[in-house]
């Protein structure tokens, strides 16, 4: 009986897995024993991918890191910057010169992702968030995140700062079992700030049995992300699930994957380890959601162009080719008429100084195909009156 019974969990753990490869789209994710580091359960597990706010929980492992340190305390007051005041949602809403303490901060990024709070946290620490940037990537080397390097401190778009559901599982793993006096932290279904309670926005912590919390995270780049811990008869699991297509399937994807893994508990290879798992695959992040500025194609640029969207009033500094306008600008004409060397009469014939010069004629505009017409990555149609400008690559 006892035999048939252990049958009926191995099935039902991989008919679970089954369920949950068939039923979603691309996605990656892995399972740890948050015990040993065992690696339950995992898809795609060093692919590389945008980590949107799961990058706020390195925020958060620096933090606790200088709290433990006694380089900052939970009761300092911090003061919001311009920067930290213009951050896009989700935020608190600090304008500039308001103040919070750290522990407000940390509770605001854990319950609310606040972007505000992250970048305010970051100042304080590194004085800029581009050095703290440096000191992040820096700390996700030393705990063995071999494929994670951090832009910022918010997890807002930038397509070098990328990650691995690997790493981010040691990420979650190291900060549970090197701050257990501020891991109580990431349970927070909410938190009272300036007399208001503003409600937590991860459904895993708020609804999955055992759950201890960790971190959510969006963009259209890296589709719905997930970190989830959770204790179930004395077991202990970490999650890391990237790349859902709604907010719903990430939960979803998260909760599957934790019963199966606390069923097959008993059936698990030592041999696969996080610390031992091969990290050389990364390659490049996905781009998974169609909006924003990318596209399903979307990946790291191999080069240094920087693409962007120019303002209005810099229009008329790209040179471009416009459908049905052939015109060329007041400089270009310039440089053409300068580069006409003048005829030297004394050493040529008269007859071939009189053909010479009649052949040329006065320069107004160049054809589109001129050599000295610079022609953009992607063209500019005109419709009706309004240009509709795509992105620009520049070098």
């Amino acid at each position: 009986m006892t035999k048939v019974k252990l049958t009926l969990l191995i099935l039902n753990a991989v008919w679970l897995f089954a369920v949950s490869e068939v039923s979603y789209g691309r996605h990656a994710a892995i399972i740890i024993d948050a015990d040993n580091g065992n690696v339950l359960h995992e898809v795609e597990a060093t692919q590389s991918w945008y980590p949107a706010s799961l990058t706020k929980l390195m925020t958060l492992y620096m933090t606790f890191d200088a709290l433990k340190a006694g380089q900052i305390h939970l009761h300092d007051t911090l003061t919001a910057s311009t920067r930290a005041s213009q951050q896009p949602n989700s935020k608190l809403g600090l304008r500039r010169g308001e103040h919070l303490t750290v522990e407000d901060a940390i509770l605001a990024i854990i319950t609310r992702s606040a972007n505000d709070a992250s970048v305010v946290l970051a100042e304080h620490l590194g004085d800029t968030e581009e050095n703290f940037a440096v000191n992040m990537t820096e700390k996700a080397d030393s705990l063995g995140m071999y494929n994670t390097h951090f832009m910022n401190a918010t997890g807002l778009p930038n397509n070098w700062q990328v990650t691995t559901p690997r790493d981010m599982a040691v990420l979650a793993w190291k900060a549970q079992r090197n701050f257990p006096e501020y891991y109580h932290y990431f349970s927070a279904h909410s938190f009272n700030y300036k007399g208001t309670e503003l409600r937590g926005i991860n459904k895993f912590t708020a609804s999955y049995p055992g759950a201890e919390g960790m971190k959510t995270g969006f963009t259209c780049g890296s589709g719905f992300n997930l970190i989830g811990a959770a204790h179930q008869n004395g077991k202990h699991l970490i999650g890391v699930v990237m790349g859902g297509m709604t907010s719903k399937e990430r939960y979803q994807l998260m909760m599957q994957k934790m019963d199966a893994s606390f069923a097959n508990l008993t059936n698990v290879d030592p041999a696969r380890n996080i610390n031992t798992m091969p990290t050389s695959s990364a390659g490049t992040p996905p781009y998974q959601l169609d909006c924003g500025n990318g596209a399903a194609t979307h990946s790291i640029p191999t080069s240094n162009q920087v693409s962007y969207t120019p303002k209005h009033k810099n229009i008329s500094r790209i040179k471009t080719n416009i459908r049905g306008v052939n015109t060329v600008r007041p400089k270009t004409i310039t440089r053409v008429k300068s580069s006409i060397k003048p005829i030297n009469k004394s050493k040529l014939p008269p007859k071939v100084i009189k053909q010479a010069q009649a052949s040329i004629k006065p320069v107004s505009k160049l054809p589109a195909k001129s050599k000295n017409f610079y022609k953009p990555k992607t063209d500019i149609k005109v419709v009706g009156k309004t240009k509709s400008i795509q992105k620009v690559a520049l070098h």
